[in-house]
C-alpha cells in the first residue's frame, strides 16, 4: 500500500526533530561503545593466560568479526522496516516483519556454523596462525560459533527496537550481556582454570542470554506471532543481499588500506592502525545518529510525511557536520599526546602527527557520509546503495595503487582514503537531494 504524501511543511520544528535524534541517538551511542569496551576487559583476561593464547583471541576474533560484520544488515534491514510499519500504523506487519528477521537471523546462523565448523583449521591458517597458536585460536573460533545464531538474534533484535524507536533497552541488553560476559570469563578462564575455551564459552553463554531476553520481549511482551512466514524470510534475505553488497564494499576498501599501509613497512603499519582505531572510535559518536536516521526516516516515511523526512533529514545532517568538527577539533587537541599514549617510536610517532590531521579534516565529510548513509537505510534505498557503494570503491582503488606504485607515503594513502569519503559524500547527497528515495506507506 502507498500512502499519498503530506504535502507541505512538517509540523514539527526543529527541537522536536532534536529531541528525537536525541532519544535514539544517544542510548545508540552507548551501546556501541559498550561492545569495545568489554571486548577489552575480555583481553585483558585472556593476557592472564600463558602464550599464545591472547594472539589465538586474536585471530579466532578476526574471523568471527568478519562473519558477524556482513550480517549487520540484520540490524539495519529490520529497522528500517519495522519504523516503516510502524509509522504506516501497521503494527501487526510490523511485528510480523520483525519475527521473519528473527527466524532470518536464527537460520543464517545455523548455516555459518554448519560451513565454517569444518573450515576453522583453514581460516585461521589463512591468517597466518601456525602450531599450538593455530590449535588454540581453532578451539576459540568453534566454541563460539555455537553463539552465532545468538549473536545474529541480537542483532536483529536490536534492529526491531530501534524500528520501534526503543534505543534505550537494546543499551541495557547491550551493557548487562557484555558486564555478564566479563564475569564469566573471570569465572571460567581465572577461576575454573579452562583457559581460552572459558572465555569463548562466556561469550555464547552471555550472547544466547542476550538473544533470550529480545525474544521475549517480542514475543512476550508485544506479542509477536511465533511462527514464520516462509515469503517473509526470504524477502528479508533478498532485501538483505544489497546491504551486504555495501558492507562488503566498506571491507574491502579498509583491507587494501592495511594491505597498502603493510607494504610501506613496520613503522608505518604500527601508525596506520593507531590512525584507524581513532577514526573507528569516532565513527562510533556518528553512527548513533546514522542509527537514528534509520529509524526516524522509516517511520516518517511510513506515515507518508515527505516533508517530516525532508525536514528531520536536514536536522540530521546539522548534527552530522557539527559532531564531526568537534570530533575533528578533539582529535587536533589530543594530536599531541596521542603517540605516547600508545607508546610510539620516534619514526612511529612523526607519522602518526601527519596522519592525525588528515584524521581530523576528514571528520565534518564523515559525519555527513554517515548520516545519509542512514538516512537512505531507513528509506529502503538498499539497491541503490549497493551501486553507490561499488562505484565509489571502484574510485578508491585506482588512488590507493597509485600511492602503492609511486612509493607515496602515509599521508598519501589517507588523501586517497579521503577521496573515497568525498566520492560517498557526492553519491549520497546527491540521492538525498532527490526525489526517487522518498517512498511512502508501508
Amino acid at each position: 500500500m502507498t500512502l499519498t504524501p503530506r504535502s507541505g511543511r512538517s509540523s514539527r520544528s526543529g527541537r522536536d526533530h532534536d529531541r528525537q535524534i536525541l532519544r535514539l541517538a544517544l542510548p545508540s551511542f552507548g551501546a556501541l561503545v559498550a561492545e569495545p569496551l568489554f571486548l577489552l576487559t575480555d583481553t585483558v583476561i585472556v593476557s592472564r593466560l600463558p602464550a599464545p593464547a591472547l594472539g589465538a583471541l586474536g585471530v579466532a576474533s578476526t574471523v568471527l568479526s568478519f562473519l558477524v560484520g556482513m550480517c549487520v544488515f540484520l540490524a539495519y534491514g529490520t529497522t528500517a522496516a519495522v519504523a516503516r510499519q510502524i509509522g504506516a500504523g501497521e503494527t501487526g506487519r510490523a511485528l510480523r516483519q520483525a519475527v521473519d528477521g528473527l527466524w532470518l537471523a536464527a537460520g543464517v546462523g545455523s548455516a555459518i556454523i554448519v560451513i565454517v565448523w569444518p573450515l576453522a583449521p583453514w581460516l585461521v591458517h589463512l591468517i597466518g596462525a601456525e602450531g599450538e597458536l593455530a590449535r588454540q585460536a581453532v578451539t576459540y573460533l568453534r566454541i563460539s560459533l555455537l553463539g552465532v545464531p545468538a549473536m545474529l538474534v541480537v542483532l536483529a533484535g536490536t534492529g526491531v527496537l530501534r524500528g520501534m524507536q526503543d534505543a534505550s533497552t537494546p543499551l541495557l541488553v547491550s551493557v548487562g550481556s557484555f558486564a555478564l560476559n566479563a564475569v564469566l570469563n573471570v569465572a571460567f578462564v581465572l577461576g575454573l582454570g579452562w583457559g581460552i575455551a572459558g572465555s569463548a564459552w562466556g561469550t555464547v553463554l552471555a550472547q544466547s542470554l542476550a538473544a533470550a531476553v529480545y525474544l521475549v520481549l517480542i514475543f512476550v511482551r508485544y506479542r509477536a506471532p511465533f511462527r514464520p512466514d516462509l515469503a517473509g524470510v526470504r524477502a528479508a534475505g533478498s532485501a538483505g543481499i544489497a546491504l551486504i553488497i555495501r558492507t562488503v564494499c566498506l571491507q574491502a576498501v579498509l583491507a587494501v588500506s592495511a594491505a597498502v599501509a603493510t607494504r610501506m613497512g613496520t613503522d608505518q603499519i604500527e601508525a596506520y592502525t593507531v590512525a584507524i582505531r581513532i577514526w573507528i572510535l569516532m565513527a562510533f559518536a556518528l553512527d548513533a545518529i546514522a542509527i537514528a536516521g534509520q529509524a526516524i526516516t522509516g517511520r516518517a516515511l511510513g506515515a507518508g510525511d515527505v516533508a517530516g523526512t525532508r525536514a528531520a533529514t536536514w536536522r540530521m545532517v546539522i548534527w552530522g557536520v557539527g559532531s564531526g568538527v568537534l570530533l575533528g577539533l578533539a582529535v587536533l587537541v589530543a594530536r599531541p599526546f596521542i603517540p605516547a599514549l600508545f607508546d610510539a617510536g620516534p619514526v612511529v610517532a612523526a607519522e602518526l602527527l601527519g596522519l592525525l590531521w588528515v584524521v581530523a579534516a576528514l571528520q565534518p565529510i564523515a559525519g555527513v557520509v554517515f548520516v545519509l548513509d542512514g538516512v537512505l537505510i531507513g528509506a529502503g534505498d538498499r539497491r541503490y546503495l549497493a551501486w553507490a557503494g561499488v562505484w565509489t570503491t571502484i574510485a578508491y582503488l585506482p588512488a590507493a595503487l597509485l600511492v602503492d606504485l609511486w612509493g607515496g607515503g602515509l599521508v598519501a594513502l589517507w588523501l586517497a582514503f579521503g577521496l573515497w569519503m568525498a566520492a560517498r559524500l557526492i553519491t549520497l547527497s546527491t540521492r538525498a537531494y532527490g526525489t526517487a528515495w522518498l517512498v511512502v506507506g508501508s
